[in-house]
């Protein structure tokens, strides 16, 4: 929990330290040269659950849910039935169950549970993982016109203490456009169970990593 910037407000905040990188990283260590939009497109030919495959994107420690430098990223349940095809949709699904362990946060802190989610960045640009969002976060997700989403909300701070606008809330409603993008599906429910089953995993490992 944070003190925001408007004055009488507080903001908490889940990070996570390899989102969207955990994608980067498995395209150039087992695909490189290849398109995201080419990777994350055969990842969809596989059903919701990756048919048993976890990823843990624990690449460089992590922070939230667990404030643990030695963490460590990890396929758990491979078999030889799992391709690349597999692989890639395990480390859309392991960084989106990362980002419900932050909203579980949230919520148990006594934050009402979200209805929509706005979401920024690279990774938004794809239509499978915006549904793999939704599906986990049980929200309707919406995308705003920038994909700078925190050096975005600086520049409206300072058009605001600059007086260009009245308001924090007035800049951010002249400024912002929300468009929703993808709403829970029918995947939801498969997502429940395998989100249960990934938090064991750091539990589980975590003396391991403590040893590596």
């Amino acid at each position: 929990a944070f003190c925001h910037a408007v004055p009488g407000r507080w903001h908490m905040m889940s990070v996570m330290l390899s989102a969207a990188g955990s994608l980067r990283w498995f395209r150039d260590a087992l695909a490189p040269g290849t398109a995201y939009d080419d990777l994350v497109a055969l990842a969809g030919e596989v059903p919701a659950g990756s048919e048993g495959l976890l990823f843990l994107p624990y690449l460089t420690g992590e922070r939230s849910p667990h404030p643990d430098p030695l963490a460590r990223g990890a396929f758990v349940g491979l078999t030889l039935a799992h391709d690349r095809r597999h692989l890639t949709r395990a480390v859309l699904e392991g960084v989106a169950f990362g980002l419900r362990d932050g909203l579980d946060l949230m919520i148990e802190a006594g934050m009402p549970e979200p209805s929509v989610i706005r979401a920024s960045g690279g990774g938004t640009s794809s239509p499978l993982w915006r549904q793999i969002l939704a599906d986990v976060l049980g929200a309707e997700i919406a995308t705003v016109d920038t994909a700078e989403g925190a050096a975005y909300g600086a520049g409206l701070l300072a058009a605001v203490g600059a007086g260009w606008f009245p308001t924090v809330e007035d800049a951010a409603g002249r400024l912002v456009t929300a468009t929703p993008t993808a709403s829970p599906g029918p995947n939801a429910p498969r997502y429940v169970e395998a989100h249960a089953v990934y938090r064991e995993l750091y539990p589980a490992l975590a003396p391991i990593f403590r040893r590596l």
